[in-house]
């Protein structure tokens, strides 16, 4: 099996590619901006942002990408997202200000759902870039660091950063001053964003193993990131 080069084209990069796309515009389309409450024994009422349910999935196609094609595929993969939410917030902008057909009851509930303001746009983008580069350069790493053991170890480690980050700059950016969200409830939210996007992680664990060493074993590939550089602005092959 290929430890340093990877061949340059596989049989399923772009099928998990796409599948990191996906879940990244649908988890921010349609979960980000809503809070979500359960009542916790001992705790009472506990918010937690609705999109952490999905979102966290996002984080482990990433880890496996990382763990199996490498971080400088893997920063082709986060650009690519990123370009796609940008073409995401444009284009709800476009069809939000649209004037909408005489008779039309649904513009008020349109807007309330897909209008998201600068600020939730700005921060989702900044928060799923920073954290998304912060996850899988700590993941890179730590593989170099282990010797490519203890999978889980840098799945877990990768993901308490890179959530860490996505969740501390999202919120704050997003909701801070805002009517229906105190300081408080904001603080409450990250850190339930972090701790539930960690305990996913871990649950998940088996089926990241299970993927990844299916992957490993179809393409015939395990990338050490050993001369990568690590710059998200580097161009693609280095």
């Amino acid at each position: 099996m290929e430890k340093a080069a990877a061949p340059q084209s596989f049989r399923f990069y772009d099928l998990v590619m796409a599948a990191f796309v996906t879940i990244l515009l649908l988890s921010n389309l349609i979960g980000a901006a809503k809070p979500a409450a359960v009542t916790l024994p001992f705790v009472g009422d506990w918010s937690f942002g609705a999109g952490v349910l999905f979102f966290p999935v996002s984080y482990i196609v990433g880890d496996v990408l990382t763990e199996v094609y490498g971080y400088a595929r893997t920063r082709r993969v986060i650009w690519t997202g990123f370009a796609a939410l940008l073409f995401m917030a444009f284009m709800a902008w476009v069809v939000v200000a649209l004037p909408p057909a005489d008779g039309w009851p649904g513009q008020e509930a349109y807007e309330f759902v897909f209008g998201n303001s600068w600020r939730i746009v700005l921060a989702s983008i900044v928060a799923f870039w920073a954290g998304e580069f912060a996850n899988s350069f700590v993941m890179a790493k730590m593989k170099v660091w282990t010797a490519g053991k203890h999978l889980w170890t840098r799945t877990i480690g990768s993901t308490v950063v890179g959530q860490g980050l996505d969740s501390l700059i999202f919120y704050p950016l997003a909701f801070w001053g805002l009517a229906g969200w105190p300081v408080e409830l904001i603080w409450q939210v990250v850190l339930s964003q972090w701790a539930i996007k960690t305990a996913w992680e871990a649950l998940l664990t088996p089926v990241t193993y299970l993927v990844v060493n299916r992957l490993k074993r179809a393409e015939g590939v395990d990338v050490f990131d050993t001369d990568t550089d690590f710059s998200p602005f580097a161009k693609a092959g280095s």
